[in-house]
């Protein structure tokens, strides 16, 4: 990997901002993001890359090629978490395995912001449908730990043959705020077109940088905390959340390859495959599988994957893909 590539992401502001809010931790200051401006930060963060995708969606228009990549997406999330499951049962019960696999077989919206925010500073081009492949990601992992836990017991349980849990689930999926909010963004951009887009510009484009580095602040600040609580899952834990992420990604790269996608878009598949969610999972999984610890998956995802794809991640599955892709 290019030296200049991996100092230029460190060195860039939103990193910047994400390393401070950490030491802000570190030497216990004062400095904090109240919840409900945080909240609004990641509303925007949301509604602006959606609106972005949707309008270049429109551009771009729908072919065989994007149905076939949002397939293999859905897909991936359904069963990355077979993978880890399998790795954490030798260690973990039934419950905590498939919390764990769900997050990691799911994604993290700000990590992919992160990522198209590494390709505009390197005016690399992307796909927008990739917006609508994480927004896909999101629900199939936890359907998949369900079914994982249901076999671990070899009972399908009174909730499931009513149809109480898959009810609660399919809800939970669809009516999530964050996917509602990417998921219209997205329709609105499309729909609107570039009559659309060059009335939402000055909103969406022309701030995301500074609001992106606002939101980075607040979660150095979270991460920093999570990390606190990981000393005491040993060293099994902590190897699965550096691991995992790689490995996946770099499934993820393969795929692309074989996809025939651009670089931007390849970085941001591998994104996808080799990020954990913090937020909308761990709230699904707190009604699906109540069993699964979420001091386990919440430090594990936010507190060790998260930085590590942010810092280090993106730059190097960038350099992968740039030295595939060179003739």
């Amino acid at each position: 990997m290019d030296p200049t590539v991996l100092t230029q992401n460190l060195l860039s502001p939103p990193i910047l901002f994400f390393a401070l809010g950490m030491l802000a931790t570190w030497v216990r200051s004062d400095l904090m993001i109240p919840p409900a401006a945080a909240k609004a930060l990641s509303i925007y963060l949301l509604l602006a890359i959606g609106f972005h995708g949707g309008a270049e969606l429109h551009r771009s228009g729908l072919d065989g090629t994007v149905v076939l990549v949002l397939g293999v997406a859905a897909l991936a999330s359904a069963l990355l978490p077979v993978l880890g499951y399998f790795v954490l049962r030798s260690r973990l019960g039934p419950a905590d395995a498939a919390g764990i696999a769900a997050c990691y077989g799911s994604v993290s919206a700000v990590t992919f912001i992160t990522a198209i925010s590494f390709l505009d500073r390197a005016e690399i081009a992307y796909s927008g449908y990739m917006i609508a492949a994480m927004a896909l990601m999101e629900s199939p992992a936890i359907i998949t730990a369900i079914i994982l836990v249901r076999i671990a017991h070899r009972d399908t349980g009174t909730a499931t043959r009513n149809g109480s849990t898959w009810r609660t689930m399919i809800h939970e999926a669809m009516a999530n705020g964050a996917i509602l909010l990417l998921l219209g963004s997205l329709l609105i951009g499309y729909l609107s077109g570039e009559q659309g887009w060059e009335t939402m510009k000055p909103l969406v484009k022309d701030p995301f940088q500074a609001i992106l580095c606002l939101f980075l602040l607040d979660m150095g600040i979270v991460a920093a905390r999570r990390i606190v609580d990981l000393r005491r899952f040993g060293a099994f834990l902590i190897t699965f959340s550096l691991v995992a992420p790689p490995v996946q990604a770099a499934l993820g790269i393969i795929v692309a390859a074989m996809l025939g996608l651009t670089p931007g878009d390849a970085l941001l598949l591998a994104v996808l495959f080799g990020s954990a969610s913090y937020i909308a999972v761990p709230a699904a999984l707190r009604l699906v599988l109540p069993k699964a610890n979420p001091s386990l998956y919440v430090p594990m995802s936010l507190g060790l994957t998260f930085p590590l794809n942010i810092t280090i991640g993106i730059p190097l599955y960038f350099a992968i893909i740039d030295w595939w892709w060179t003739p």
